[in-house]
């Protein structure tokens, strides 16, 4: 009986084909980046400027987060779900409540003379405080903005606010100004 002879394959190039697939995957591949807030912050200043007017109480809308992510506005217990209702209502002050924003007269395009609220939404957190809760709070302020000015937007110019032009978009966010404050941490006393 005759007996086959086995024949051996070359892979002395597996390894720069291997290689060059793993180079090509990693070139090819995208990844996910983290995107972030989208907060632009002030300019940092050695010392403050002492021109600047101190806020009244009225203006500031105080949100604190516990470190049990219970949410306490302007001193009282509030569900996340009423956050939205109760920022446009400061802001807006529809009914000139005294304990609500305060309003300045500015002349404005488009608009002419135009009541503008005064009012700056304080944000203010525990060290404990979950990210997760943070980002709910910040979420449902900046949804508050969103419909204020989408309204402003349809009910002056007939179209929603990211249909607008840019000039149109500007004095819209000048009626409807975005004044959002976040405070440091508090510490709490460690045991």
């Amino acid at each position: 009986m005759k007996q086959r002879e086995t024949t051996e394959v070359n892979a002395g190039s597996m390894a720069d084909i291997a290689f060059l697939l793993l180079i090509f995957f990693l070139v090819s591949t995208t990844m996910d980046t983290d995107q972030g807030l989208s907060t632009l912050l002030p300019p940092y200043q050695d010392k403050p400027d002492i021109d600047t007017p101190l806020k009244h109480d009225r203006n500031v809308f105080e949100i604190l987060v516990n470190s049990n992510n219970q949410l306490m506005v302007e001193k009282s217990q509030m569900d996340i779900r009423n956050l939205t209702e109760a920022t446009k209502e400061f802001i807006l002050n529809p009914n000139d409540k005294l304990q609500l924003s305060d309003k300045e007269s500015k002349n404005i395009k488009y608009f002419g003379p135009t009541e503008v609220s005064k009012g700056i939404i304080s944000i203010q957190t525990t060290n404990d405080t979950e990210y997760h809760a943070y980002l709910l709070v910040q979420n449902e302020v900046l949804r508050a903005f969103n419909e204020m000015r989408n309204d402003i937007a349809k009910s002056k110019f007939g179209k929603e606010y990211k249909k607008l032009g840019k000039t149109e978009k500007d004095a819209v966010r000048e009626v409807c100004p975005k004044y959002i404050s976040e405070a440091e941490p508090v510490k709490l006393a460690s045991n």
